[in-house]
């Protein structure tokens, strides 16, 4: 039997799964369909009395990018109480569980099979279990996987929410000095197709843009930004954020290009280009 108390006291009284199936509707819309009228008024009266912080549906949850005290309180709390943690990786997430004493069963949820378990994971929370989702690092879905089980959620009237959290995007704008009150993210620049097109494209940008980059890429597309974009457009690589050899290095397109050619770069990337006229 698992209960639900209020866990922003961490004390209150206690209800079990059947005397907030009502709530649990009105929280994450949907699995409240099957509900009655009257199941549904009593419910919102439990849930004026209690916070259903961590009601069953899918709650995105960010972590570490480097540094495991950026995980947030409220992070840890519901990898606690979750009933079912996916993980892109379950050998890299085991590793950060085990560091703060969580055990939970955990599922591979990863590019080359969430095809193929959406079905089930759906059911799993529609049968009232509480899912956390996590990436090796940083927000799920951000250039990483999520976005399918968010949207298949979404269709399916599952609530889902995001917690606000780890991220390598927004210190790398913030401390590239460059304009930030608008800006775009691209993620990773297509490899092959469609990668001259997409540069063209950012030609016209206005704003700051942003991208994630491989290590062993980063030369060559600072070279071919450069080319599209012209050498002396200021420019910010932000590398391994949050780590021990953290680096913000600023500077034009040619100067990083050259510095790194010189310099082999190692560790996750961020890179953050000045929009045009700026």
């Amino acid at each position: 039997m698992k209960y639900y108390r209020n866990t922003a006291h961490g004390h209150g009284t206690k209800y079990n799964r059947g005397s907030v199936a009502g709530s649990i509707g009105a929280i994450a819309g949907g699995i409240g369909h099957a509900c009655s009228s009257s199941q549904k008024k009593a419910a919102m009266g439990v849930i004026r009395q209690e916070k259903f912080i961590f009601a069953p549906m899918l709650y995105v949850v960010p972590t570490p990018v480097g540094n495991l005290e950026d995980i947030t309180l409220r992070a840890l709390r519901l990898l606690r109480e979750a009933d079912l943690v996916l993980a892109e990786d379950t050998r890299t997430s085991s590793v950060l569980l085990s560091h703060f004493d969580i055990h939970k069963p955990m599922l591979a949820h990863h590019k080359f099979n969430e095809h193929g378990t959406l079905p089930s994971l759906i059911e799993r929370i529609r049968g009232l279990e509480t899912v956390a989702l996590i990436s090796d690092a940083g927000t799920p879905a951000i250039s990483d996987p999520g976005f399918l089980l968010v949207r298949e959620c979404v269709r399916e009237g599952i609530g889902v929410q995001t917690l606000p959290g780890a991220t390598a995007l927004i210190p790398a704008v913030v401390s590239s000095s460059l304009p930030c009150d608008r800006f775009c993210f691209e993620g990773f620049l297509p490899q092959k197709k469609g990668r001259r097109t997409r540069l063209m494209q950012l030609a016209e940008e206005t704003r700051t843009m942003v991208l994630y980059e491989s290590p062993y890429r980063l030369v060559k597309t600072l070279g071919e930004l450069g080319g599209v974009l012209g050498a002396d457009r200021p420019a910010a690589v932000c590398r391994e954020i949050s780590k021990v050899h953290e680096e913000c290095r600023r500077g034009t397109l040619g100067e990083l290009a050259a510095h790194y050619a010189a310099h082999e770069p190692k560790g996750e990337i961020v890179l953050v280009v000045a929009g045009t006229g700026k």
